[in-house]
């Protein structure tokens, strides 16, 4: 902790003659009745907030840095029905309302984001410190995007580009006292004559994290780093945005395996867990992304149209740092052309095409899944139309995906076979919103999803040495098809805000994978998926009570219940679902005058004023958080697949406020963190390393989450 403060007053020094004018546009008080008003992707195209069919959480870039996290999915997964399957601190992927993997599609820079998602160890390549804003669509979304949008979408929409004239830059860090972990991130961007750019340089390191019971965790250190670039044309025609990014994480891999007689992990000789040094077996991730986005005003409408390339390489060393046993190489191009049209009475309408192109390749030794080629094309009509107090919304899209897997033949035979598929739907949404006052909106939607199965599903054959069990492919499995309907509400007043959603998400041919008796290599369990039948049901709900300007109450609490269809108690259960979760916070605003060019509010003037506080200090807050998961005894038993994971609850607080300068110029922004404060012992049920070796001394099995943690972030932005 000594060395967070010491960074700080470093920084403070470094930039003290720099500042930025205090333009933060919104009331933090009134955040919660703004975001009816943003506009967001919606299955039926761009509306507002609230004239949007189906549930959609958007975070703001406040939010994310006020909230402590290793990764951009981190941030996020405290929103309700939102979660996270996680393998230590860097590998995290989205989980919505029990569904994740190829059902959720991440959108990042207008594309979709592809990186071989298929896997337990596979996180998203996205730098957290270049994001704006994340918006969390639930529900079935393939009207948008097509296969793999079952569960929904998350769109991370990149920071805003400065005003016409303007030229801005900033600088942020963070510290995090249980794995040592430092970031650091500098941005520059302008917009000049209608010429915009925008540059990142964003670097993260963390040594192994420390938990209750085993103290330093071997095979937890990160190292992350990230740059991103954009230059553009802004006119009145509309803009032309070219956008690149390199991205690049070597995890350290946790094997959690445990000396039989003390029950310590397991380490390498040299191993320190305050070292930032990789250790053997790791990763190696790099992703490169190309996307040239356009918009053009054309008649009454806006013809939008966006092309993009990635490359994404994926390399695991086992037994020496030179040579990669595991090499991915994986080739996306993705394209969308759309139309959008509101000049006839009312109605706001949209036509477009849009798929990609991929192409996979084994460069190791070692294969898991077999080499292949994916082409996908998707035509698609939406609508939006609002009539007196109702909003209605739908559409239709069809989808038709190509897929050549190709044959390998090894030293022991053939290891793939050669073989085509071909996937066509027809998906759709149709809703309605009832504005039953300016504070109330009542809102239901059915709609029609869709997911193609993926290589790993159709074709694996060997090891996934990060499951630790032998997995094979069906060649013959049927695509998914969903229905899923949503009822929800919200109500947006002078003293409190709610919001509740209720949602049934029937799901035919779902693809699981069941172990079989067959042992194809010793020491490994054998798996081979397979399908049936399912039906997942729940519901998400928040309230935020303010009975006075500057306390507010906050509770949220999330449950889904996901579960097969004419199974045996064994099986019933869907695996990786997330436990009931129960949030409560407690948030006090000591001062809070978001425009220094403009009268604060009568009261506050008042007693800033008389204490000369408004003079350093503005958008000051103290918060208390709560988090409380249930015992999740829905899990799937078979094979002891998964246990039950007790129930366990977590102590938060935050403390955070921008510093001015001579009272009229933002500083700094710091925030302080404290997580699990109380330094509980805990598994979350969806931690990979749950499933880690037994320590035969106290009848545990696998690691812990972290123990207590306390960040320190600190932001100086500057325009001129």
């Amino acid at each position: 902790m000594k060395s967070a403060y010491i960074m700080l007053l470093f920084l403070c020094f470094c930039t003290r003659a720099t500042a930025q004018s205090a333009t933060d546009s919104a009331d933090i008080f009134y955040q919660h009745l703004d975001l009816n008003e943003v506009v967001v992707s919606s299955p039926a195209g761009q509306m507002k907030k609230r004239e949007a069919a189906t549930p959609i959480s958007v975070v703001t870039q406040r939010t994310l840095r006020q909230t402590s996290s290793t990764n951009i999915v981190d941030a996020i997964a405290r929103q309700p029905g939102v979660a996270q399957v996680t393998t230590g601190n860097g590998i995290s992927k989205p989980v919505i309302r029990g569904l994740g993997y190829n059902r959720i599609v991440t959108v990042a820079d207008g594309i979709r984001q592809e990186g071989q998602q298929w896997g337990d160890e596979h996180g998203l390549e996205l730098d957290g410190q270049g994001i704006g804003q994340v918006e969390i669509l639930k529900g079935p979304a393939s009207l948008m995007y097509g296969s793999d949008a079952m569960a929904g979408v998350v769109i991370f929409h990149p920071e805003a580009i400065e005003p016409a004239g303007q030229m801005g830059a900033s600088f942020a860090s963070e510290y995090q006292t249980n794995s040592g972990l430092v970031d650091y991130s500098l941005r520059l961007g302008g917009n000049q004559r209608g010429i915009v750019w925008n540059a990142r340089y964003s670097e993260k390191f963390a040594h192994a994290y420390k938990t209750p019971n085993d103290g330093y965790v071997p095979g937890t250190q990160l190292h992350e780093r990230a740059l991103n670039g954009l230059v553009g044309l802004n006119r009145n025609w509309g803009f032309s945005h070219l956008t690149l990014d390199y991205y690049h994480l070597t995890p350290s891999m946790i094997e959690g395996e445990r000396d039989s007689l003390t029950g310590e992990l397991e380490t390498t000789e040299g191993w320190s867990g305050t070292k930032y040094k990789k250790m053997l077996p790791f990763q190696q991730i790099r992703h490169y992304k190309v996307v040239w986005d356009n918009s053009l005003e054309l008649g009454e409408g806006v013809l939008k149209a966006i092309v993009g390339y990635q490359q994404n390489r994926r390399q695991e060393f086992e037994e020496s740092t030179d040579e990669a046993e595991l090499d991915f190489q994986l080739h996306t191009v993705t394209y969308d052309a759309r139309y959008s049209f509101s000049g006839l009475e009312g109605w706001s309408l949209t036509g477009g095409v849009g798929g990609m192109w991929q192409q996979s390749d084994n460069l190791g030794e070692e294969v898991l899944i077999p080499a292949y080629k994916l082409f996908d094309f998707g035509v698609y009509a939406t609508g939006s139309k609002r009539l007196n107090q109702w909003t209605l919304s739908g559409g239709l899209r069809f989808d038709n995906r190509h897929l050549h897997s190709f044959g390998l033949t090894a030293d022991e035979g053939e290891r793939f076979v050669d073989f085509t598929r071909n996937f066509k739907a027809l998906t759709g949404s149709l809703g309605t919103v009832f504005h039953a006052s300016k504070a109330l909106n009542i809102r239901a939607n059915v709609a029609r999803g869709f997911r193609a199965p993926n290589l790993s599903e159709l074709g694996s054959n060997g090891v996934h040495e990060g499951t630790l069990r032998y997995e094979m492919g069906s060649k013959d499995l049927r695509a998914e098809y969903s229905w899923q309907a949503d009822l929800g509400a919200d109500y947006s007043g002078k003293y409190f805000s709610v919001e509740a959603a209720l949602f049934l998400n029937r799901i035919g041919n779902y693809i699981f994978a069941q172990r079989i008796g067959t042992t194809m290599e010793e020491g490994y369990l054998t798996y081979q998926y397979t399908q049936g039948d399912a039906v997942l049901k729940g519901f998400e709900a928040g309230v935020d009570v303010h009975p006075i300007h500057q306390l507010h109450i906050g509770s949220t609490f999330s449950l889904v219940d996901a579960r097969q269809l004419n199974q045996l108690e064994q099986t019933r259960w869907l695996p990786l679902t997330p436990a009931p979760r129960w949030t409560g916070e407690v948030k006090w605003e000591f001062l809070h005058n978001a425009d220094h060019h403009s009268p604060a509010p009568h009261h506050l003037r008042e007693s800033a004023h008389h204490h000369h506080i408004d003079h350093i200090l503005d958008n000051a807050f103290i918060s208390i958080g709560v988090e409380h998961n249930f015992r999740q005894s829905h899990y799937y038993m078979k094979d002891d697949t998964e246990t039950a994971t007790p129930a366990y609850t977590l102590l938060s607080a935050t403390l955070g406020t921008d510093i001015l300068l001579h009272g009229k110029r933002k500083l700094c922004e710091v925030y302080v963190i404290g997580e699990n404060l109380l330094n509980t012992t805990y598994q979350n049920h969806l931690s990979r390393l749950k499933y880690t070796a037994l320590n035969r001394l106290t009848g545990r099995r696998g690691i812990d989450n972290p123990g207590r943690n306390v960040t320190l972030k600190v932001v100086f932005p500057v325009t001129w």
